[in-house]
């Protein structure tokens, strides 16, 4: 925990702006109750999510949450003390989403790729399960209301996406931007759409359409791997044979779903067996984003060491609800 504010304050410090207190500090509390709490300068935690916590290295399954719940709530020293949103829709992406991804930031420089690639796996699993019992209508990232499962869940798959798209220093400049407009001011207070349009300028125009994708819209996805193989070549090579299918869809509040037009950047790959550590694959041993205008694409790669699956999206950046056949073993 001590670590995780050391480095989370580094970060915000170096990446957002000054951090305006003289003293951080945690404040332990029984576990009459489970969270954490952010206030200006010091956060409330309870024993049970941090100090007697225990986590299990060993468990693939097992997450570092208190060194995550700690990052998330020193991002709240920036995202909701510094600058604060309009009663509005999409209020908590200011504040909530906005912490997710900093904490996200931070965890993957501690612990890498394979350890996030876990995490938003459960992140997608808690938004799809929110998205399931919404008992009124689900409404885009951007204009959520109070919608646990869309500004937490979804918020970190959107933000680590869009971080993965155009890259971590855009969005970070985006955000210091919108940090230096409106930190410490006087209302009218931001909404959502100030963000957006921030992030929408430092987007590059081929990955435009995902603004509107990730914070305006409900966006899903069902890529697959339809068949795979591969075959053993001269000096340790070997040729691998895949073809994979995408799909992308928009959905209104209620669920009702609509087709929409592919010309989508989609990672295709091809992995190594994982090791000890990685997630579901191993070490990349091919990887290229490429544009997707039909709904299959058959891709033929030769790779330096033998491969153990295929995959697209096999990070999981786009959401989708079978995110199990986005990979496929040779």
């Amino acid at each position: 925990m001590v670590e995780s504010a050391k480095r989370s304050l580094d970060y915000c410090k170096q990446n957002f702006g000054p951090y305006p207190h003289r003293h951080f500090r945690i404040l332990e509390f029984p576990r009459y109750e489970k969270f954490a709490l952010a206030t200006p300068g010091t956060i409330p935690y309870s024993e049970n999510i941090g100090f007697i916590a225990r986590v299990r290295p060993d468990d693939p399954e097992d997450l570092d949450y208190p060194y995550f719940v700690t990052a998330h709530e020193v991002a709240h020293q920036w995202w909701a003390y510094q600058v604060a949103g309009g009663h509005a829709q999409g209020m908590t992406m200011l504040t909530e989403s906005l912490a997710e991804y900093t904490a996200l930031m931070v965890m993957e420089k501690r612990y890498g790729p394979q350890a996030m690639k876990r995490f938003l796996a459960h992140e997608l699993r808690d938004y799809l399960t929110g998205r399931a019992a919404e008992p009124k209508a689900e409404l885009p990232l951007a204009l959520n209301e109070l919608q646990m499962y869309i500004h937490y869940h979804k918020g970190s798959l959107v933000f680590y996406a869009l971080r993965e798209y155009i890259g971590e220093d855009r969005v970070n400049a985006a955000l210091a931007a919108f940090r230096d407009e409106f930190a410490y001011k006087p209302p009218p207070l931001p909404t959502s759409r100030d963000l957006v349009a921030r992030l929408r300028e430092v987007t590059p125009p081929e990955y435009a359409y995902l603004i509107e994708d990730m914070f305006e819209t409900i966006t899903l996805y069902d890529n697959k791997v339809l068949e795979a193989t591969s075959e053993p070549l001269a000096d340790g090579k070997h040729r691998v044979r895949f073809k994979v299918a995408a799909r992308k869809l928009k959905a209104d509040g209620l669920g009702v779903e609509t087709e929409a037009p592919l010309a989508d950047y989609i990672d295709v790959g091809v992995f190594a067996a994982p090791g000890p550590g990685d997630y579901e694959v191993g070490a990349t041993l091919w990887q290229e984003r490429r544009k997707f205008t039909a709904g299959e694409m058959e891709l033929d790669v030769v790779v330096d060491g033998p491969p153990h699956r295929v995959g697209i999206d096999a990070r999981n950046l786009l959401i989708d609800r079978n995110p199990k056949d986005n990979t496929a073993a040779l």
